[in-house]
């Protein structure tokens, strides 16, 4: 036994108190009625049953893809649906690890990696992570790294060479899913997995612990079993470790086969079935706590059900001390039924000390069947703004690469994702995103709940169709880069007029402000936008709609010209059959040629001009074309885009 100290807290917030219990089954005076009882258990059982069957009840193992049941009749999946991340390995070989512990999942990327589960409606679950090394990587060098769930820390993982370690968490969920964080902590010690289980409980269960806080288990034990009790024993798969017994202790076991178990938190029956007890009537029983050095907020869970129906004579009764000092009515443990009794709202450590100690009344020794012990954490985060969370799951899913990511995007810090960045605020706000060179591809999905951006740098990628409208609605927006992407039609107003707002829009060949004149020029760094023949065919339409009116222009002169050169000619030839016939005051001669000469060269050299024109036109259309260039879309106008 050990003999620790305790400290109470200053102020008076131990609590005490008895849980629900009922008296041993009544009888019945005839079989019908035995009948009818017995129809009515098995009614209650079955929806008993279907009540914690209900929402999450997830088996992982990981690094492995099998599918398969296990000898406590727990069917285990591989992980590879629940992350992308990792690499799976197998540990060296050991004939004394369960199949489930043969493989793991290590993570040498990524500040955090994360599982995450759908919880349906939320409520209360218990998380278990398990963590077997087994010289994996042949380094013999079990690593340190922390554990994370829903943006909260969880543990600092110590693993060790040969033993396996697991961490239990109970808690209620605050949304409809849940995350399960690895994060690497110190430089070439990769975190890894084995295991991870996920079960829903019933709501009313740990009912005494703060909402707001989750239970972190130190021990969970059944003091007089032989073997390890979880499912299909306890419906909800808690691991009862049974309790080494030291000197001064013995073991007892129930002479009644039948428990009813109708307290809060359920214990199983198995667990309730034995016990330890003092050799000693005026001995007291001490228990220990795994708690850690420093002191914690604890909530502790005690067990009692009596071994045997007592005569007249016998009488056990006993109070729980801590340091010494009383904290409890007596106790008088049930038999058939189960008492539990709760401790909470204390700090305690491993040097506090928790006994059973007899009354001064009572004939038999102190008698304790089971027992849990629970480290209370901080407050519970609410995680990312919501808002928030919905625009990256909406970025998420249009872009199948950033769904690498998973877990809180902010929370723990520093443990961000690594293409945002957050505010500190208590409820973090996205205020920046880094796609930059991402690979991403395809339109811009709507994220404007996103509204404390300030900001957005996805340049380098291959974003196409137009710049969406909700881009200008951010108020907080300061700097926008979507330079060197494949972006077509017109800047909005509300982003190019934006003085406060450094817009960077180059290397996109096919933007355009509407409205404003837009000017194409040429740049000789690199680009990914098409160039040399593809460029001129789509310069083609301007360039027809140029050539044909000038065309259509000449040939309408020069038919004019002929017309007049006709008529002028028939006039002349008239003119001079006139003066040949005779006749006073009239000209004779050749006829003047001059005037229709004059006209015949004015015709040409209109043709030549207008033939110049086209092939200075045609020159400037595909001059600026022909060779090379990056795009480079500039407005001038109140403010400049580059």
């Amino acid at each position: 036994m050990q003999i620790i100290s305790f400290r109470m807290p200053k102020s008076n917030s131990l609590l005490i108190k008895e849980a629900l219990s009922l008296s041993p089954l009544p009888s019945y005076p005839s079989g019908l009625n035995l009948l009818m009882a017995n129809h009515l258990m098995l009614l209650f059982l079955a929806l008993f049953t279907l009540s914690v069957s209900a929402e999450v009840f997830v088996n992982l193992d990981c690094g492995s893809s099998d599918i398969y049941t296990d000898e406590n009749s727990l069917i285990w999946y591989g992980d590879d649906s629940y992350i992308q991340n990792g690499e799976s390995k197998t540990v060296q070989a050991s004939s004394s690890i369960p199949h489930v512990l043969s493989t793991l999942r290590v993570f040498s990327t990524r500040k955090k990696n994360c599982y995450s589960f759908d919880a349906g409606t939320g409520g209360k679950v218990l998380v278990r992570a398990s963590f077997y090394y087994g010289n994996y990587d042949k380094k013999s060098s079990p690593p340190t790294f922390d554990l994370q769930f829903d943006g909260n820390y969880w543990a600092t993982v110590v693993t060790s060479s040969d033993q396996v370690v697991y961490y239990e968490a109970i808690y209620d969920i605050k949304g409809q899913s849940l995350s399960v964080c690895l994060a690497q902590t110190k430089p070439n010690q990769l975190p890894f997995i084995s295991t991870l289980e996920v079960r829903s409980l019933d709501s009313g269960m740990y009912g005494h612990a703060d909402p707001n806080s989750a239970l972190l288990l130190t021990r969970r034990v059944a003091f007089g079993t032989n073997d390890t009790v979880r499912s299909p024993d306890d419906t909800y798969d808690r691991i009862w470790v049974p309790a080494v017994v030291g000197n001064g202790l013995m073991k007892v076991e129930s002479d009644n086969l039948i428990m009813v178990v109708n307290v809060a938190d359920y214990p199983p029956e198995a667990v309730l079935l034995s016990a330890i007890t003092s050799t000693s009537s005026t001995a007291s029983v001490v228990l220990g706590t795994n708690l850690p050095t420093q002191k914690v907020p604890i909530y502790m869970n005690m067990y009692f059900a009596e071994m045997s129906q007592l005569d007249s004579t016998e009488t056990r009764s006993f109070e729980i001390y801590i340091d010494g000092k009383s904290i409890s009515d007596p106790i008088i443990p049930p038999y058939g039924s189960v008492l539990e009794m709760y401790i909470t709202n204390v700090t305690a450590s491993s040097n506090t000390s928790v006994s059973l100690v007899a009354t001064s009344d009572s004939t038999l020794p102190p008698l304790i069947n089971a027992m849990e012990v629970f480290s209370v954490n901080d407050a519970l985060t609410d995680g990312t703004n919501s808002k928030d969370v919905e625009a990256l799951a909406s970025l998420q899913s249009n872009f199948p690469i950033l769904q690498e990511w998973s877990g809180d995007p902010c929370l723990p810090s520093p443990f961000t994702w690594d293409w945002v960045a957050c505010s500190t605020d208590q409820t973090p706000r996205i205020t920046a995103l880094y796609l930059g060179g991402f690979g991403l591809s395809g339109l811009l999905p709507d994220f404007s709940s996103m509204d404390s951006i300030q900001t957005i740098d996805m340049h380098n990628n291959s974003l196409n169709g137009e710049i969406p409208d909700f881009l200008g609605t951010f108020s907080n927006l300061k700097e926008l880069n979507l330079a060197d992407n494949d972006l077509s039609g017109s800047i909005p107003s509300s982003l190019s007029k934006n003085n406060k707002l450094k817009l960077v829009v180059s290397g996109n060949p096919s933007l355009c402000v509407s409205g404003k004149s837009c000017k194409t020029t040429t740049d000789t760094g690199t680009s990914t936008t098409p160039s040399g023949s593809s460029k001129k065919s789509s310069k083609l339409p301007v360039i027809l709609g140029t050539i044909i009116p000038s065309f259509a222009i000449f040939w309408v002169i020069v038919g004019i010209l002929a017309t007049l050169h006709h008529k002028r000619k028939t006039a002349a030839i008239a003119a001079m059959s006139a003066g040949q016939m005779g006749g006073p005051g009239k000209p004779s001669g050749p006829p003047q040629a001059t005037p229709t000469g004059f006209n015949v060269q004015m015709a040409g050299k209109i043709g030549e001009a207008i033939i110049n024109e086209f092939r200075v036109d045609m020159t400037q259309q595909t001059g600026s074309d022909i060779p090379n260039s990056t795009d480079q879309q500039t407005y001038q106008g109140d403010n400049q885009i580059t």
